[in-house]
């Protein structure tokens, strides 16, 4: 399969927009709510450490955009609007299908991690609860809309859901063939598995007390948006995961001014 320079620019432009959002957020404020050992003492984040910060997730995204790049087209994955725009055809005529279902679940899935921080919050640590939600309000929309929305999703979907996927259709099938469903399933749920599994780091800095409860809580809660946005990638394209990963930001964001 050629590498297309131009797509590559398109997705790693995309891609960096969110990468760059985090310029957007108070990383002092935000350090400021993670328990710093005795007689450690935080720097303040000037801009130059604030530019620094944003190497790692910079590189992670353009191996991400690279390997969607190279084997998407060979399963079957694809990025429709990205795509349109490299090869100078129809943009809008590309997104229109997948609108709706972006819209749906974005929706939906920004209703459904409502409701489970809602049920879950009473069995959860109260400092958890207090700086989790302290954490939160540090986060601009913009941030929240272009690095959940546009970074995580070529990072989760375009990258490792797309790795995973051709793994198992050259393991499995020796690369012959259309990959069966099985594999896009189990890379669905591998990949947003591996989403959740990612932020347990977290709880040993926001809570005190590491309970089982409080474990499945960040493990489901940031894998169960996964599925919907592994589904809609597989069957829609790329662009419906990013615009129901960025509406579902919108939902919880209006969700929680409501005290949910």
């Amino acid at each position: 399969m050629r590498f297309k320079p131009r797509l590559f620019i398109i997705l790693w432009l995309a891609g960096l927009v969110g990468v760059f959002s985090f310029l957007l957020v108070d990383l002092s404020a935000l350090v400021a709510n993670f328990p710093a050992p005795p007689g450690t003492e935080v720097p303040p984040f000037t801009w130059d450490l604030k530019l620094l910060s944003l190497i790692q997730p910079t590189v992670l995204m353009s191996l991400a955009v690279f390997i969607g790049i190279t084997l998407a087209p060979k399963i079957g994955l694809s990025s429709p609007m990205a795509q349109a725009a490299a090869n100078g055809e129809q943009v809008i005529s590309a997104f229109k299908p997948q609108i709706v279902p972006g819209i749906v679940g974005g929706l939906a899935g920004g209703v459904a991690l409502s409701l489970i921080s809602i049920l879950w919050k009473p069995f959860l640590p109260p400092d958890f609860v207090e700086r989790g939600e302290q954490i939160e309000k540090l986060f601009p929309l913009l941030t929240r809309l272009f690095y959940g929305g546009i970074t995580e999703e070529l990072l989760l979907r375009w990258g490792l859901m797309t790795l995973l996927v051709w793994a198992a259709w050259r393991l499995f099938q020796k690369g012959g063939g259309k990959p069966q469903s099985i594999y896009f399933l189990v890379s669905i749920l591998v990949s947003s598995i591996i989403f959740g599994i990612g932020h347990l780091p977290i709880l040993f800095l926001l809570s005190s007390v590491v309970t089982v409860s409080l474990i499945f809580y960040i493990v489901v809660a940031n894998a169960v948006f996964g599925l919907i946005a592994g589904c809609l990638y597989w069957k829609k394209g790329l662009e419906a995961a990013i615009l129901a990963h960025m509406l579902a930001h919108v939902v919880m964001l209006t969700a929680s001014y409501f005290g949910a």
